[in-house]
Order: structure tokens, then sequence, then C-alpha cells
């Protein structure tokens, strides 16, 4: 491993900062309390954009020795740069990503933990570099700092001339909605003011004072037209009568004429000159007391008649303005609503001006982050740590080991214990084979003394229990899928049978891919097909071996549909036919899964011996092919375990399962 050495730098970023204004800024004044800004700033350190400020301010995209340094081939480097249209810059682009991935893979921050203080780190196999990487790094870091404060002010005050702009204009435009609704309906306000919440509140219109006066006007001439009715009808003494001066001083005059002349008539007579001459003058001043009396009862009811008609007409006048009057409060409910407007679009308007004014100053204070040691060339490698590099590699080594054991027996779920098929499933296991070549198996045979001979043998004897007169008279071999040793079995249960004395007959009951005339050597012109077809000579089907007591039937012509033929009761009658002339009759039948074979044939014989393959089908196979075979009825006699001992996946000995037909079959 090539050496690295690692330079740090610390910094301290205060979650404060001084204010050189007095004015609200575009952040919340609480955001540096909150637990997320020094998360934000960690993100901030290794962030892709500072490290393509770095890049540009090092020129480090375009100089080989950076990729040599760090062993990166930058032709063969696999990024794609981000903007291909561009031809001439691609490769510029290119190398600069791949400077910046560099620089993000080896740079390290480390927050010291309970302070503000952070460590920058650099590892890089060149000290200088490194440390001139951190200094650089952090210098970046707070004018990247500086810029985005700048710039967040910058796009609050663009966004806010946008604002004022579509304001502004919402303001003129509801403003000309309002004056020209106004003048349209001839609602003339002649004083407003505006509430602690600037809404516009039009106290009098021309409409309302108007009505006002005319109200009061009409008021007064209510009330002298009640007086001079009072006055006309009262049968007392008149009350203008008490204020003409005239008849006041008329009367008193009679008065004193009526006193003297009372005076003399206490000494003279009525005829008297004198008497008669005060008697005539106090006359003539009565018809001048009732003249001015009835001057003043006439101007009297003259002002009662102009006053009736006053109010009268006032009445008209108010009535005719009490219409305008509602007429303006019904229009004044749409004027509201424009007046509403109006004066929200300006509350909004003088806020965001407000707020305008107030960013232009905000934002001026002191940067929040210092250095506290710079970076300097470290005198020592930081990597590699030859010790604890070989601890891990045990560790992990082990680990991985004991992982891939464990997983590789989670999922391999097929048999390696015999015993796991009467534990699992419930079937009793009639013997094992141990893993032999096919032509192992047979030539083993011969030898009476071989593994494989033993281990037949003793399934012979497990299978001499099976039924109370010993081994059973008929029965078929199957299995889950093919290569599992089915044949072979048959073949080799049939040969230790033989041996025995007893008569056997080996049926090849797979007519889609037989198999029996290649184990024999013999021919395969006629057999269980020809039967089953129609043919009735039986016996022309059944072929001596070289064993002695050992007969076969093979396959015969492959059927273009086997199933057909296995669906009558032929099948069962010559087996009842050939049970009278042979001790067992083994049928080597076709595996489970994937035909309808089994089920018929199943229903032949007394009962079906399964074959199992070591490590090969998995327990959730096998469960299933057993399944299908109890579901015909048929009884499972046990089941027999092959190649057992081994992780080999197969014979070698090719069987090759083809369930086509026809000319390819043939072939």
């Amino acid at each position: 491993m090539t050496p690295y050495y690692t330079a740090t730098s610390r910094i301290e970023i205060n979650r404060a900062q001084d204010k050189v204004t007095n004015v609200e800024g575009v952040k919340n004044d609480d955001v540096g309390q909150n637990l997320e800004f020094y998360q934000t700033q960690y993100s901030l350190l290794e962030a892709r954009s500072l490290a393509a400020r770095v890049v540009r301010k090092q020129g480090l995209a375009s100089e080989e020795w950076f990729f040599d340094l760090f062993g990166v081939d930058p032709d063969n480097s696999g990024l794609i740069a981000s903007d291909t249209n561009k031809t001439g810059s691609a490769e510029r682009i290119r190398r600069q990503n791949l400077a910046v991935k560099i620089l993000l893979d080896h740079v390290g921050i480390s927050p010291i933990r309970g302070s503000s203080l952070i460590d920058v780190s650099f590892s890089s196999a060149n000290p200088e570099f490194s440390s001139e990487i951190v200094n650089t790094w952090v210098a970046e870091f707070i004018e990247s700092n500086l810029d985005r404060r700048f710039d967040s002010t910058a796009d609050a005050r663009k966004f806010l001339e946008e604002r004022l702009a579509q304001l502004r204009q919402s303001l003129e435009e509801s403003e000309r909605k309002l004056v020209l609704y106004a003048d349209n309906k001839e609602i003339v306000t002649l004083s407003s003011k505006q509430d602690s919440f600037g809404r516009t509140i039009s106290n009098q219109t021309l409409a309302s004072t108007n009505l006002e006066a005319l109200n009061a006007a009409l008021a007064k001439a209510t009330e002298e037209r009640i007086a001079a009715e009072s006055e006309i009808q009262s049968t007392g003494t008149d009350k203008n009568a008490l204020s003409n001066l005239a008849l006041h001083g008329i009367r008193e005059q009679r008065a004193l004429v009526a006193a003297e002349y009372a005076k003399l008539l206490v000494q003279f007579e009525p005829e008297y000159p004198a008497a008669k001459a005060l008697k005539s003058q106090i006359t003539d001043l009565d018809a001048s007391i009732a003249r001015e009396d009835a001057r003043s009862r006439s101007g009297t009811a003259a002002r009662f008649r102009e006053a009736m008609k006053r109010e009268k007409e006032l009445k008209t006048r108010v009535e005719l303005l009490k219409g305008q009057f509602s007429g303006e409060r019904r229009d004044s409910i749409q004027y509201n609503i424009y007046q509403r407007e109006v004066d929200t679009n300006r509350q909004l308007y003088d806020g965001l001006l407000q707020r305008y004014k107030e960013i232009g100053v905000a934002g001026v204070g002191s940067n929040n982050i210092s250095v506290v040691d710079r970076a300097l060339a470290p005198e020592k490698p930081s990597s590699p740590n030859v010790i604890l590099n070989l601890l891990f590699g045990i560790l992990s080594g082990s680990l991985f080991a004991l992982a891939y054991v464990f997983i590789s027996e989670q999922i391999d779920q097929s048999v390696k214990d015999p015993s796991e098929l009467k534990n699992k499933l419930g079937i009793a296991v009639l013997g094992s084979i141990p893993d032999l070549n096919k032509e192992d198996v047979i030539a083993s045979l011969q030898d009476k003394k071989s593994q494989a001979w033993e281990a037949y043998l003793s399934i012979r004897t497990s299978l001499s229990f099976l039924t109370d007169h010993g081994v059973p008279r008929s029965f078929l071999m199957t299995s889950t899928r093919p290569n599992e040793g089915k044949s072979t079995s048959a073949f080799a249960l049939s040969s230790v049978l033989a041996s025995a004395g007893k008569r056997v007959l080996l049926i090849d009951g797979d007519m889609r891919n037989p198999s029996l005339h290649k184990m024999l050597g013999i021919e395969n012109a006629v057999g269980l097909s020809n039967y089953l077809s129609g043919s009735s000579d039986m016996k022309s089907l059944i072929q001596k071996t070289a064993v002695e007591n050992f007969n076969a039937m093979t396959a015969g012509p492959i059927p273009p549909n086997a199933a057909e033929l296995l669906s009558g009761d032929r099948m069962s009658s010559m087996i009842e036919l050939l049970g009278k002339e042979f001790d067992h009759i083994i049928v080597d039948a076709p595996p489970v899964l994937g035909l309808a074979d089994i089920p018929l044939l199943s229903n032949s014989v007394e009962g079906v011996i399964y074959t199992v393959e070591a490590n090969g089908v998995k327990m959730k196979g096998i469960a299933a092919g057993l399944q299908r075979v109890r579901d015909s009825k048929a009884h499972v006699f046990g089941a027999i375990v092959t190649k057992v001992g081994t992780q080999q996946s197969g014979y070698g000995y090719g069987y090759d399962y083809q369930y086509s037909y026809g000319t390819k079959a043939e072939a």
C-alpha cells in the first residue's frame, strides 16, 4: 500500500454572529440555535460544490501529476461529462468531475464532541500537497459561506423587486377600479379615515351630508308649523300680542284714558263734554287695539301657511334624497369591496417595500467561521497500519467464511442425510447407495463382494419386510426428476433378486425416454408400447438377459402420446398375467413431476419405491412428488437414497432426459 499523509486544520464555527446593523435579515434569528445548524455545516464542508471550488482554485483538473498522485488514469476513469453537447469542453468537464471525486474521497470532517470546533483533514501521498489542500479547503469554505449569505440576500431582493412590481400594478389597477366605480355611481366621499388595521372607513359622503342638512331643516320647519298651528287654535291671549310693542303701547294708553274717564264720572255726568271726549278717545283706542290684534292674528295664519308649505317641500326633497341615499348604500357594498382590495394591496405593497429597504442593509455582519489551527505538512504517514489491516483481514475473512457456510446451509434444502426423509417427509428409508458412476454399478454387480452389491442386497432385505409375502410381487420405481439413479437401482434390484433364484422381469415403463436397452445392450425394436397399443403376443416382447432368471421388457417404439396408452386397463391386465409367470415384476417408471404417467402406472402394481438423490432435489420438490404419488391412491413402500457420501451433482453417465418425440426422439 502507498503511504498516505494526513494534514488537519481546526476551525471554529459560532452559532451566533455579530451584527453591524439592527435590521432583521433574511434568515430567522434562532436558526443558529437549532441542532440542525451544525449538521448543516458538516454537510456543507463535504459538499461537492466546495470541492469544485478547490479544484478550480488549484487548477487540479489540468494537472497530470495530480491524477498520478492518486493512481488514477483520467482517460479511463469511466466518468461521463455532465454536458456532452459542448464538445470543446466535454473533456475538461470530465476531468474536473474526476478531480472533484478524488478530493471528496480523501477529505475527512471530524467534529470535536461537545464543542464548536471541527477538524478538516485530507490524505494524499504528498504531505505538502495534503496541507495545501486542507488550507485551501478551509479558505474556500469561509468564502463560500460569505457568498451564500450574499446570494441569499440578492435572491430575496430580486424576489421582492418582482413582487413589488406586481403589487404596484395591482394597487394601481385596484385604485383605478375604485375611482371609476365611484364616478359611475356618483359616490362623493367628503371625509374618510383609517383604523388601526389599516382599513379605510368613509365617514361622510355628499348624499349623507345633504340628507342630514335637509332632515335638520325639515325638523325646524315642522317645529315652526306646529307652533303657528298652536297659536291659531289657542282661544286665550294671542302670544304674538304679548310681544307686539305697538299693541302694548295702545293698551297702556287706553288704560290711562279709561282711568281718567272713570275719575271724571265720579264728579260729572257722562254727558259732560270732557267725559264725552274721553269716552270717544277710549272708543278710538279700542278700535286701534282691535285692528292691531286682527293684524297680529292674520300674521300668525300667514306664518302657519308658510311653515306648512316649507315643510311639504322639505319632505319631498328628503324623500327624494333618501331614495338616492338608499341606492348609494347598495352601491357602497361593491365600493367597499374595491376599497378593501385597495387597502390590502396598499398594505402588502408598503410592507414589502419596507422589507426591501431593510434587506438592503441587512446581512452585513462579521464572519462566524474562524481558523484555529492551520494545516501543517505531516511528518509521518497516517496509513497503512499493517497490524490493523492484518487483524481486519483475519476478522473479515472469518466472518465471510462463517456467513458463507451459514447461508449455504440455509439455502441448500436437499437431502444430505437419509434420516432426513423420515424426519421431514415421513417416508421410510429402505437403504442408501454410495455415489458411483453408472458403469461402475453395472460392473460392480458382477462381483458379489462389491460395495454396490452389498448396498442393494441390504435394500432387498428391507424389501422382504414390506408385505406379508416378503418382497412385493410387483412394484415400480420412480423419482422426482431424471438422473437420480432410478433406472440403475431398478436394474440392480432385478439382478440381486435374480441371484436369489427368483424369476424377475424388469419392464422399462419410461416410453418417453427409454434406457433399459442401453444398459443391457439389447435392441429396442419391440416392447411395452407394442403391447399397450394392441399386440397380443406378450411373450415375444420379453427378452432374456445374460443374468440367469433376469428377463427384461424394453419400452419399445416411442409412441406419440404415452399417457393415452397407459390410460387403459391393458397395463394392469399385463401385470396380472405376468405375475403368474414371474416372482417379481419391477417397472422402471418415468419421473413424477411434469408427467401424467405415474398416476396411471401406480395402480397396476402393489406399491411404489421412491428414489431420491442425495444433495440433489430440494425437500420441497420431493414432498411435491410424493404428494402426487399419494394423490393417485398408490402405496409408497419407502425410499432409496442414491449418490450418498459425495458432493457431485450427477453420475456422469448421460441421462439426458427428452420429453419430445417424433423424428428428434427417434434420432
